[in-house]
């Protein structure tokens, strides 16, 4: 069983433009539509839809919106209550793929609610896998995430624990060991600030181009606790690096898309590696399945999760990391 924990879970409705957004002046929506959010939930989403066991572990109340939206996808969940309805997310795409962003803050998660979630997830049988996901409420202990992870290491031995987070949410677990964190490049970049203390001048979109800056700055976060690290780089590809040192770092990239929303793609790519992974695949089939997850979430409208028939593994290729190519290559 593979579960998922999002301590802030959301409705996200979508917005598609025929045009770029322009501030200010009135628009006519293409499309639009409203989807079960969070990264954990859709994580159980695209595990859902791989016809994969998985339970979606989140605060709500049983009225809400959210879990009729999940019981239209056929998503298993348990909940704990949380005294509110939960937050709505605001996506705008446009024809070029630029999108737009507005999240909600989300309701309060008090003492006990936070404690009823970890007794939640702690509860359920057989896990095998569990990702801890998303932003945390406002007023949330920053340490939920730790307390998680020793929460289910106590009740599942030898469950793996994946956590895609940001900032101090994310930071505060290393010291929990996870075997694996999935950061994009500006939360890597962030990471490394908050565990090292060093701010480097390298910005996010230069990150995505040097491969090799990504495993300098995984490498200097290891020694305070983090392990296998899934970074997921946009266009031009992620990187795997692994816990053992002495681990073959993998890279993988395929040809351009036309990319539709990038919102999901990187909890579609957590949830292809997870599932590989749960399945013995070896590290590079679970980035490439990693990959295959990722870009076809971002070929697809909204927060929409890939089906198993939007799937396309060929066309990624995986190869150890050896060194930089120029330009980190043009091989995306």
């Amino acid at each position: 069983m593979i579960i998922t924990v999002t301590p802030n879970p959301s409705l996200d409705s979508t917005v598609e433009l025929p045009s770029p957004l322009l501030p200010g002046q009135v628009h006519r929506a293409v499309t639009g539509h409203t989807d079960p959010g969070g990264k954990g939930v859709n994580i159980s989403r695209a595990l859902t839809a791989a016809k994969l066991p998985t339970v979606a572990v989140i605060p709500s109340e049983a009225d809400d919106p959210l879990l009729l939206s999940l019981n239209s996808f056929a998503v298993p969940y348990q909940t704990v209550p949380l005294g509110a309805a939960v937050r709505t997310n605001i996506t705008i795409t446009d024809p070029t793929g630029v999108t737009t962003k507005i999240n909600e803050p989300g309701p309060e998660l008090d003492a006990d609610r936070q404690q009823a979630l970890i007794t939640a997830a702690a509860s359920v049988p057989d896990t095998t896998w569990a990702a801890l996901a998303g932003s945390l409420p406002p007023g949330t202990d920053p340490q939920l995430y730790t307390r998680l992870i020793s929460a289910l290491r106590s009740s599942h031995p030898q469950a793996k624990i994946a956590v895609d987070s940001s900032g101090q949410a994310l930071a505060s677990t290393a010291a929990a060991e996870p075997d694996l964190i999935k950061p994009n490049a500006d939360e890597l970049l962030e990471l490394h600030t908050l565990l090292t203390g060093r701010r480097t001048d390298t910005t996010p979109g230069q990150l995505e181009q040097n491969r090799s800056a990504v495993v300098e700055l995984v490498r200097a976060v290891q020694p305070y606790g983090v392990r296998t690290a899934l970074v997921t780089l946009g266009a031009h590809g992620a990187v795997l690096v692994p816990a053992e040192p002495k681990a073959d770092v993998l890279m993988g990239f395929g040809p351009p898309i036309v990319a539709r929303s990038t919102v999901g793609a990187g909890d579609a790519a957590l949830a292809g590696y997870i599932s590989a992974a749960d399945q013995g695949a070896s590290p590079a089939e679970r980035l490439r399945h990693a990959m295959a997850h990722g870009r076809a979430a971002a070929s697809l409208p909204g927060s929409q999760m890939p089906s198993p028939e939007d799937l396309e593994p060929h066309t990624v290729t995986v190869e150890p990391l050896t060194c930089q190519s120029p330009e980190e290559s043009e091989d995306q």
